[in-house]
């Protein structure tokens, strides 16, 4: 059918639309007079990726059931944003798991690795029946899949091997099963995470003890703490942490456990010892002092640097001209380790050891228990996906859902290996429309599709760019400046009727406030075509 308009808000001067709907949107702080595509005043709308959004009250015209539609709008994002540029528009009952979400997904403090750098995703849901976890495979003989990092539309696998003569080394998943193999960067036993930064794909080595995984240790002696950046087939040395000191003085400096992107700069975080670092662009890494205590990773929340304390505390990095300033956020009530964290529906959550709780940080500072992942111990890697927050467990390798009000449904267990203590369910990303998790001691790879999703696996470059999401007949579809850039798997339409009483979000979803700018979003029911959306583009 011919795509008709359902709304239209240009965002210029108001939150008002255009169509002649009345679907009027309530504005909640965003400002309405920034400037436009070619600079003009009252242009666009600004978000302040803190709190800002437009609320469309929920009117029967809205209610999408299992019709085709699309979404068009003029996107603007700075050239660095340390948080997630996030959603841009949603229409979502999380607790059916019903509806759409379309916004731009920055995944960091997955256990140890930067997953997702501002990657476009697009998801539609009617409560679907998750269907069973796809083994992807094992790359190469790894115990370990310590990090999982899509970068430039393909999704990197870093590895822990524990044979005398066999090293950490990086893989690039090749579909179904398969994953090609990258190298080892160094003689380490692993690479245990990885970054995409500044168009290249970095990764840092270590000397795992495995000991925290009840593994008996690897015969591989040789030290790692080094970060390597590849360039065509070669890794190429960026340097070595320094400067470090700690109580495991036969690992200082030997072990590099986190890699983040801030400020425009890639840092560094140890694993035994303490300190943080950051790259200088070359071959050396810059000591930007201690905490006073081993962290376990970073994360970027609200324009800052946090560290997850080997402790119970969330701390916060001050910067300053000497970069050795911090501040402990707070602790967390029966927590003694803090290990992945994650940013859902506009807040920062954390997992933690051991009594598997996530716990979400409030405005005025307080922590509050969002529950227990079934009879687990450990929190691992924690992604928004399609709406939801998922968690990956130890000891049984299990991941969990989040369903509100502190229930966590269990998707499965990922790991089955007998006669082993400790099972990690521990990497994660989202990477053509799927979640992944890599595991141990399996050391394997699996994907989860809910509802269906489009994602285009590139970051998303900034200043004014086009964007739009199609529902059409049984596929999802994204655009980019005219091109097509994702595609879901295909679905039975009928199957998937997207009714719901919630209101229309603009700026903010199921994983964080918009940061940038917007104009002339438009909904339509009906698929518009490739060459009505490239109209669209140029019209703006």
């Amino acid at each position: 059918m011919e795509p008709t308009l359902i709304g239209h808000w240009r965002l210029a001067g108001d939150a008002e639309d255009a169509s002649g709907n009345g679907h009027h949107g309530q504005n909640w702080g965003a400002d309405l007079q920034a400037p436009g595509l070619a600079g003009q005043a009252n242009g666009a709308a600004a978000f302040d990726g803190r709190a800002s959004c437009i609320v469309v009250p929920h009117r029967p015209l809205l209610q999408l059931g299992t019709d085709d539609f699309s979404l068009s709008v003029n996107v603007y994002s700075e050239e660095h944003v340390d948080d997630s540029i996030g959603d841009i528009a949603a229409k979502f009952d999380s607790q059916q798991r019903n509806g759409f979400n379309f916004g731009v997904k920055r995944h960091g403090a997955a256990c140890n690795s930067l997953a997702n750098q501002q990657n476009l995703q697009f998801g539609i849901d009617d409560g679907e029946i998750d269907p069973a976890w796809t083994d992807c495979g094992r790359p190469g003989n790894a115990v370990f899949v310590m990090s999982l990092v899509v970068h430039e539309g393909e999704l990197y696998a870093g590895t822990f091997e524990t044979g005398v003569d066999e090293t950490g080394r990086v893989f690039r998943y090749a579909g179904g099963a398969e994953w090609e193999d990258l190298g080892a960067p160094d003689a380490a036993n692993a690479v245990m995470t990885l970054a995409s930064f500044g168009g290249q794909l970095y990764a840092g080595t270590g000397r795992l003890k495995a000991l925290g995984s009840s593994l008996p240790p690897s015969p591989n002696v040789h030290e790692g703490g080094r970060v390597f950046r590849r360039e065509g087939r070669d890794w190429i040395d960026c340097g070595k942490l320094g400067g470090a000191k700690g109580d495991y003085a036969e690992y200082t400096h030997d072990t590099v456990h986190a890699l983040e992107v801030f400020q425009g700069q890639l840092y560094g975080l140890p694993l035994y010892t303490q300190g943080l670092f950051r790259y200088d662009g070359h071959e050396s890494w810059i000591d930007c002092g201690s905490h006073g205590s081993r962290a376990m990773t970073l994360g970027v929340f609200r324009d800052q640097l946090y560290v997850l304390e080997n402790g119970n505390g969330v701390i916060r990095f001050e910067g300053g001209a000497d970069w050795t300033r911090w501040t402990r956020v707070t602790e967390l009530p029966g927590a003694s380790q803090v290990y992945s964290m994650a940013v859902y529906e506009g807040r920062m959550v954390v997992g933690t050891w051991p009594e598997a709780a996530v716990f979400t940080w409030e405005k005025d500072g307080s922590w509050t228990n969002m529950g227990r992942l079934g009879d687990e111990l450990e929190v691992m890697g924690m992604a928004v996906y399609n709406g939801k927050l998922y968690a990956g467990t130890l000891p049984l390798a299990q991941v969990y859902r989040y369903d509100g009000d502190g229930r966590w449904t269990c998707t499965g267990q990922l790991d089955t290996t007998p006669e082993v203590r400790y099972r990690r369910a521990w990497s994660t990303a989202v990477f053509q429309g799927k979640l992944f998790f890599g595991t141990l001691p399996s050391g394997r790879v699996h994907s989860l599709e809910a509802g269906r999703n489009a994602t285009c696996d590139r970051q998303l470059a900034p200043g004014w760019r086009h964007l739009a999401a199609v529902r059409s007949g049984g596929v999802l579809r994204l655009y980019i400046d005219g091109a097509e850039v994702g595609v879901s798997t295909a679905f039975d339409p009928a199957a998937y009727d997207l009714s719901n009483q919630e209101p229309l979000q603009i700026g903010f979803g199921q994983h964080d406030y918009f940061r940038g700018r917007l104009c002339d979003l438009r909904l339509y029911r009906g698929a518009l075509s490739a060459a009505e959306i490239a109209v669209l583009g140029q019209s703006g």
